[in-house]
């Protein structure tokens, strides 16, 4: 290998790298603001915490993106207005969920939506198998069925069914609208859509200064950061690589769960967040470069 050849592979490994990194920064940002934003539920709601994360990172959207918003058809205005429902219900459902069960058990239920679609897009019935090894994990999550609120876990299945559909209409607002114009106002749609939930709860915590500021820091933490690092991250890395990484989200929201909250899983449930991971990478690795799509950031 010639000095050049040499220096040109040692950039891209560099390069590589450096993108491996900030998927990784990604993600343990998310997790990070998911258990800063639990320990505050003795202080707001789940629901108050969920608009006051979303009204801050959607308003920053707007400033950084500036959308434009003329000339757009019927279609366009169709699909962001779906993709702020699908953005709207997912968080909405997580926070329930994570008011009730612990972080790494929800979000291994809550990915169980973006595992479906990796494996329906595979389009080959082998695929089937890491289907199976998931749905094992969360039959062993149920073996321990007495320690879960079964409220929270249905919460955390919605949020999965949601995220889902944000995965494929983040795809075809990408295609519709520019940059960060979609996310952008998909976010300001969520916030509209989570506003009259706030009318039966307390409000008083959303005039806290305290907590405006912790709000807004939180959705720093689950928005900006990671969309941030991800949108980086995929001009370097292949859609395949990328979904391996973002595979690790369970065992990190377990992780955060465990540091940031101090929630304590049992050897079962641990197994139970292996499965669900293992299956996820096994299900992205199966498809091939072209066939898989680049995941999108998680909101």
């Amino acid at each position: 290998m010639t000095p050049t050849m040499s220096s040109v592979s040692d950039t891209r490994l560099s390069g590589r790298g450096t993108a491996i990194g900030l998927v990784l920064i990604g993600i343990a940002s998310v997790q990070l603001g998911a258990g800063v934003a639990k320990n505050l539920f003795d202080e707001i709601s789940p629901t108050g915490m969920v608009w006051l994360r979303l009204a801050s990172s959607s308003l920053l959207l707007l400033l950084i993106a500036r959308p434009r918003l003329g000339g757009r058809d019927r279609r366009d205005w169709l699909t962001v207005l779906g993709f702020g429902v699908s953005l709207a219900l997912m968080n909405w459902a997580i926070y329930q969920s994570f008011s009730r069960i612990p972080i790494g058990i929800a979000v291994t239920i809550e990915f169980i939506g973006p595992l479906a679609v990796a494996v329906l897009g595979s389009r080959r019935p082998r695929d089937l198998a890491w289907v199976g090894l998931a749905a094992i994990g969360v039959l062993l999550l149920g073996v321990e069925r007495a320690d879960l609120d079964p409220v929270g876990v249905a919460f955390a299945f919605v949020a999965g069914a949601s995220w889902a559909g944000y995965i494929l209409l983040s795809a075809h607002t990408g295609r519709r609208w520019e940059g960060l114009d979609g996310l952008a106002v998909a976010s300001v749609v969520a916030v509209l859509l989570l506003s009259p939930a706030l009318v039966p709860i307390d409000r008083d915590p959303l005039v806290d200064p305290r907590i405006i500021l912790l709000g807004a820091a939180i959705g720093l933490l689950s928005s900006v950061i990671p969309y941030s690092c991800e949108l980086i991250a995929l001009r370097r890395l292949r859609p395949a690589l990328f979904g391996v990484l973002m595979s690790l989200e369970p065992a990190a929201a377990a992780l955060a769960g465990l540091l940031v909250v101090g929630e304590h899983l049992s050897a079962v449930q641990w197994a139970a967040i292996g499965f669900v991971v293992a299956a996820s990478v096994g299900a992205t690795r199966a498809a091939a470069p072209d066939e898989a799509p680049s995941p999108p950031p998680v909101p």
